[in-house]
């Protein structure tokens, strides 16, 4: 029956929620804004327009926004909050003393007040380019990143800021938070511990024209890490460079036989140049290692029998020195047993004992008699 009047009357029936707010407009011109309750209102032969809003959702979104705000600016201030950055600024908004967005720089965000009650705090990103780290922590948990990076520095390592491409700080160990919006922000992490660097596989021209492969090692670390970034693109290739040259004029002065009695030894001036050359850029060299000379294959083939005829020569020397030592150990024993009868027939009574000892019957020729007479007399000999 209500309708049914509405409609002789020209109006209309409208409903709003207590979660619902809405904007009407007539012929085409903005009215204002409803709040919760049954309104009734002119239909302007159908030219009645609801825009509803619901309040779950705090932004205000609509078409007509500048309307509302030019012709009704009483009632956009009694039920909207306005929150307006300028360059280089961010805005954190908090509902009930938790963060519910951030307003990145020139913004502008509309919210619904009674879907507050909101508080917001504006900060100069160009003073104030790092964040707090309550602040950050606070982000991180909303889940509000999207203006910010974090920047973390492991320990033993420092991590060079850049902003819009320009170093700006050297940021120590720990968790760093910078604005981003607007502007670049990017890091280089260097390690500040001892480090290795090897150098494999290089191929070198001996005096001797012998080419040969070596390995290198380099015990080395960042002392300075801006200069050791800003002087040269790439401060462990500059040190791999070094070593290239310089090793390769060092034992390409050199013969094969020199390189290979020297193994593992570092030619100090070569040293020396590759310390002081790396010291201008911030890199402490410390140990350098030539930890191996690889040697072509025929050339491994040569020396292995140089080093076997080598070997071979050094057996038969002493060979011939034990042959020496023998024969003269002989002589003086025939000298000796020549000079003493006694211990000649000593030595062949030993002789006798050692064979007898090893057969079961001993057979003597020509008879004993003479052998007796020997024992007997070596035995008179002896007592006498």
């Amino acid at each position: 029956m209500m309708n049914f009047l509405n409609k002789i009357r020209g109006r209309t029936r409208v409903l709003i929620s207590e979660n619902e707010r809405a904007l009407h407009l007539l012929q085409g011109k903005l009215k204002g804004i409803l709040g919760p309750g049954d309104h009734s209102l002119k239909s302007g032969r159908g030219s009645l327009v609801i825009e509803r809003h619901n309040l779950a959702i705090p932004q205000f979104r609509s078409v007509y926004e500048k309307a509302l705000f030019d012709k009704f600016p009483e009632v956009v201030e009694k039920l909207l909050t306005v929150v307006r950055t300028g360059p280089g600024e961010i805005a954190i908004v908090e509902r009930d003393k938790l963060i519910h967005t951030v307003v990145g720089p020139n913004d502008k965000l509309v919210l619904w007040n009674e879907a507050g009650p909101w508080t917001w705090q504006v900060v100069d990103t160009v003073a104030e380019p790092e964040l707090p780290a309550e602040l950050q922590r606070r982000l991180s948990e909303a889940q509000k990143a999207q203006h910010h990076v974090v920047i973390p520095v492991t320990d033993g390592s420092v991590a060079l800021l850049f902003v819009d491409g320009v170093l700006t700080k050297v940021l120590q160990s720990g968790l760093h938070a910078y604005w981003s919006t607007g502007r670049k922000v990017t890091q280089k992490l260097i390690d500040l511990k001892r480090q290795s660097l090897d150098v494999t596989g290089q191929e070198v021209l001996t005096l001797d024209r012998v080419t040969i492969r070596i390995n290198l090692s380099a015990e080395y670390r960042v002392v300075d890490p801006v200069k050791a970034t800003q002087d040269v693109k790439d401060f462990t290739d500059t040190l791999y460079r070094a070593l290239q040259l310089v090793f390769r004029k060092q034992l390409g002065a050199l013969k094969l036989d020199q390189i290979l009695e020297r193994k593992g030894e570092v030619n100090e001036e070569a040293e020396a140049q590759i310390k002081t050359d790396m010291a201008k850029i911030g890199v402490e060299v410390s140990d350098i290692v030539l930890k191996d000379v690889i040697l072509p294959g025929e050339m491994r083939e040569i020396l292995n029998k140089v080093v076997t005829a080598e070997k071979e020569a050094e057996a038969n020397v002493i060979r011939r020195r034990e042959e020496t030592n023998a024969t003269r150990s002989l002589l003086n024993t025939a000298k000796v047993m020549a000079e003493n009868p006694v211990m000649l027939r000593l030595k062949e009574l030993e002789a006798l004992e050692a064979i007898a000892g090893k057969v079961d019957r001993l057979t003597v020729h020509n008879g004993t008699e003479g052998l007796m007479n020997d024992l007997v007399k070596l035995r008179d000999d002896t007592t006498a």
